[in-house]
């Protein structure tokens, strides 16, 4: 990794830390607002999305409308063997009783239990640190989400959600192993982007 990329993830990392809670409250609100009536969240099933715990954007209102309507909610799960995210379903009540492990890097993901590929899910709700405006994504450096998506070309849709800072006007360098998003979503900007998906 380039200093500058080590530079660029320290600072956005540190400056979505910051984002006080009332910030957070309306960043999420504004998304949840936009995205619930969009037709990429209504006419999609079978849901990934990610419980919030480094600063990223809040997911628990964008969780519960999924129950509501009937929609099915995977988390994701890091299988150790291969560092490869699994994507676990939970009910909601599992989800407000907060039925989770913590994981080492310091994020909770669903109790251990059946897990399917991502390829089983119709629309995958990312979290990042950076995106640019052709869907070029920046994760926290992992490459946990790159090494999933890697075999998954087609399905599912990926949208990336991101406090508006995180949207970078110069653009990113993609390696051939990133994973580009289909589509951004910020409390002020939508973005779609053109994915190559053959496999």
């Amino acid at each position: 990794m380039s200093s500058s990329l080590a530079q660029l993830r320290r600072q956005l990392r540190q400056q979505r830390r910051r984002v006080s809670s009332f910030k957070q409250r309306q960043s999420q609100q504004l998304i949840f607002a936009r995205l619930r009536h969009h037709p990429i969240f209504k006419q999609q099933q079978r849901i990934g999305l990610y419980l919030h715990a480094f600063g990223e954007i809040h997911t628990r209102l964008l969780i519960l409308e999924c129950f509501r309507l009937g929609k099915q909610v995977y988390l994701p799960m890091i299988c150790n063997m291969n560092q490869h995210l699994h994507w676990v379903k939970i009910n909601q009540q599992q989800y407000l009783t907060r039925r989770f492990a913590q994981h080492r890097l310091g994020m909770q993901q669903a109790m251990q239990s059946r897990a399917y590929s991502v390829r089983h899910l119709d629309l995958l709700i990312m979290p990042l640190l950076a995106c640019d405006h052709t869907g070029t994504r920046l994760g926290m450096g992992g490459g946990f989400y790159d090494k999933t998506l890697s075999r998954a070309h087609k399905k599912p849709y990926r949208l990336g959600l991101a406090h508006d800072f995180q949207l970078l006007d110069q653009p990113l360098v993609r390696e051939v192993w990133d994973q580009p998003l289909d589509a951004l979503l910020t409390p002020q900007h939508f973005l779609k982007f053109k994915r190559h998906t053959s496999a």
